[in-house]
């Protein structure tokens, strides 16, 4: 018999265990093999009535955890460190400041152009000093103690890219030949109305036609006018803006003062544009006796649109129509090394060398090239973010600029920022009074008659109806189905996060059986038994306003079938077009701002753009006139905030629109972009900002 006296020396084993169990990491696969063990056993055994002690070598298969095999980080490196490549929809309409009016365009221009003033890193509410020396203000004697005076000290020593020297005449030149120009598709507007009070025609001619009688025929109007009236025009203009090359100063007095002011000039049309180079190319020389000549070309007709010749970090390469555009790095832009253009921002030449925009109109294709990795970013639509998801690695939030990896494709190719707040929203205009041709016809309201088959030109001056209509809209089906749920209510023209927005505002809410008790109040109660039929009208391809259009137009016929709506989608020259000539009774249409400030919410939606596109009445518009400029003029901000809480009530009293959601965005990049910042306020992406990681 053996007597149970073992002695295991089991070193070798725990040593080879211990290796194992420091080579296995958290996150790594756990892979289990077999392997021999080797132990050495010392046993008494009775042999031949003595007792000895024998030692012997046992060899066991055992199941151990492997070690794995290395692996390599994950490098998140650009192919070329040097050139970004965007991939986008729709091209530019015009490299001219003086008539750029839409985000393409513009962010080409503040790429390559620069203004006096810039928005300040993430902040839409306040500025940081560009082509002036500091940002002007009551304390450092920039404006003046009525707020009506605004005097910029001008940077020396900046050139264009063709050499010539920037001075204060030169911005004098830009905003005199904008505010001359004056062409109706363009931002002047948002000038002319602080610098000459012109908010009525929302054009130059104003000063020689108050009452706007020639307002949609301006050319008539100019050919009509005395060289006098001419020459005026022109020399009020040139006393708005005045520069003093030897002061190095430009200083622009203002009629009123004027809240947004600030914010207008940080914008792409406040470029600045060289003089001498312009007219070289045949645009307006600044002599009063031809600016009429300029009026209102169009970016068709213009002599800089196809060209461009700024102070910026970067210069146009070239600019193929429908195609691309490309810039390159400014060799030799004006800002040093270390004077950052806000705290820990960019300085220097550009890091980026090369900017390769380049028009792209389907989707498919756009993703392609990004998950080969041949584009740093591509344009998408929420519709889109389904198939970009997978490819996300990373989400990082846009005011912390704290990231985090994804939970399942942690080593994905794409950051994803979200939740990037919206300054656009698409809403349901109502038309008070629609226009129709000498016979009274308009196909858009069919028989223009209460006879079922129709409704007349004003259906919409009735107050019921306008309430009905808003409250038959399904606003949760909209948000959840149009906008993916990543969209939140407004309840007046002014969106939220914004001075001037009511946290606590009334808004009208889905509610079919108030609904039908409103359309059965209007129009003396004959709508139930006879009903109506129109057309909605959205632009083509657009599937977030066709489906705003569908769920109105599903919603009144289960109310009632008698009221019918007809869906009609529409190119969008041709809807805009319609639009503008108040012909639409019904348009699902959009808005984008121009300027983070409140009055260019307030003043489009009530006395201006879309005023005008259904038809408010005069007594209307008065009241709202008196709000809006009121808050434009007013400096202390809580009483600004007490005003537009005013505009807003009356904006849901008269139901003159039916606000709707506020989508909130993402942006996809490559993980080897650094930099990039959400622009609040302002047009794309600021390239100089950016650079990309390499090895």
């Amino acid at each position: 018999m053996f007597k149970n006296k073992k002695r295991s020396h089991l070193l070798a084993v725990l040593l080879l265990l211990g290796i194992f169990l420091v080579a296995c990491q958290p996150q790594e696969v756990v892979r289990e093999v077999p392997v021999e063990v080797t132990r050495v056993v010392t046993e008494t055994v009775t042999e031949g009535g003595a007792q000895v002690e024998v030692t012997r070598v046992i060899t066991e298969e055992v199941v151990v955890t492997a070690t794995p095999e290395p692996v390599a980080p994950v490098s998140f490196v650009a192919p070329d460190p040097t050139t970004y490549t965007a991939l986008t929809f729709g091209d530019i309409s015009t490299m001219d400041p003086n008539l750029a009016y839409d985000t393409a365009s513009g962010q080409l221009i503040e790429n390559v152009m620069e203004t006096l003033i810039y928005y300040n890193h993430t902040d839409g509410t306040t500025y940081v000093p560009q082509l002036a020396t500091e940002v002007p203000s009551l304390e450092n004697g920039g404006i003046s103690e009525d707020g009506l005076t605004y005097t910029f000290n001008i940077r020396q020593g900046v050139t264009f890219h063709n050499g010539s020297d920037l001075t204060p005449s030169d911005f004098a030149y830009t905003f005199h030949r904008g505010l001359l120009q004056s062409d109706p598709n363009g931002p002047q507007w948002l000038l002319l109305e602080p610098l000459l009070g012109y908010s009525s025609c929302s054009d130059v001619t104003e000063g020689i036609d108050p009452e706007c009688g020639l307002a949609g025929d301006r050319e008539a109007l100019l050919a009509g006018a005395t060289p006098e009236q001419l020459v005026a025009t022109c020399e009020a203009v040139k006393a708005s803006v005045v520069a003093d090359d030897d002061a190095g100063t430009l200083t622009f007095h203002l009629v009123a003062p004027w809240g947004p002011w600030l914010a207008t000039l940080a914008q792409s049309w406040g470029a600045a544009i060289d003089q001498e180079w312009a007219a070289e190319n045949g645009a307006w020389d600044g002599d009063c006796a031809t600016w009429q000549n300029f009026y209102a070309p169009g970016a068709e007709n213009d002599e800089l649109s196809a060209i461009i010749n700024g102070t910026g970090p970067y210069m146009l390469d070239h600019w193929t129509p429908g195609e691309e555009y490309v810039l390159v790095a400014n060799p030799n832009y004006w800002r040093a090394e270390g004077d950052v253009l806000w705290e820990n921002g960019p300085s220097g030449e550009a890091r980026i060398k090369t900017v390769i925009v380049r028009i792209v109109d389907e989707f498919g294709t756009r993703f392609a090239a990004l998950q080969a990795g041949d584009a740093e970013s591509i344009a998408a639509n929420i519709e889109d973010y389904v198939q970009l998801d997978p490819l996300v690695g990373e989400h990082c939030d846009w005011q912390t600029f704290e990231c985090t990896a994804d939970a399942e494709h942690p080593d994905g190719q794409l950051r994803k920022w979200d939740n990037l707040p919206s300054v656009s929203r698409t809403d349901i205009f109502l038309n008070f009074n629609v226009a129709t041709d000498e016979s009274g016809a308009n196909a858009y309201i069919g028989s223009g008659q209460l006879d079922g088959n129709g409704i007349p030109p004003d259906f919409f001056s009735d107050i019921n109806v306008r309430r009905a209509f808003a409250q038959c809209f399904d606003y949760e089906t909209y948000i959840a189905e149009a906008l993916d749920g990543r969209g939140v209510r407004n309840n007046g023209p002014i969106i939220r996060d914004m001075l001037g927005y009511n946290e606590d505002g009334p808004m009208y809410e889905y509610n079919l059986d108030a609904c039908a008790e409103e359309l059965a109040q209007a129009w003396g109660g004959v709508l139930p038994e006879t009903g109506f039929r129109l057309q909605v009208a959205y632009n083509t391809g657009n599937t977030t306003r066709q489906t705003i259009a569908e769920i109105l137009q599903t919603n009144l016929a289960s109310v009632n079938p008698n009221y019918r709506i007809e869906v009609l989608g529409l190119p969008w020259p041709t809807l805009l077009a319609a639009f503008r000539a108040t012909q639409l009774p019904v348009a699902v249409s959009g808005w984008i701002e121009d300027i983070h400030h409140p009055h260019n919410w307030a003043q489009p939606f009530t006395v201006g753009t879309f005023a005008g596109r259904q038809n408010l009445p005069d007594d209307l518009i008065g009241q709202f006139r008196e709000l809006v400029n009121a808050g434009a003029q007013e400096a202390d901000a809580a009483a600004a905030e007490q005003i537009y809480f005013q505009l807003q009530q009356l904006y849901y009293d008269e139901v003159p629109t039916i606000p709707l959601a506020q989508a909130t965005a993402a942006r996809f990049e490559q993980r080897w972009v650094q930099d990039w910042y959400n622009r609040v306020g302002a047009f794309g992406t600021y390239w100089y900002a950016l650079g990309l990681a390499s090895e």
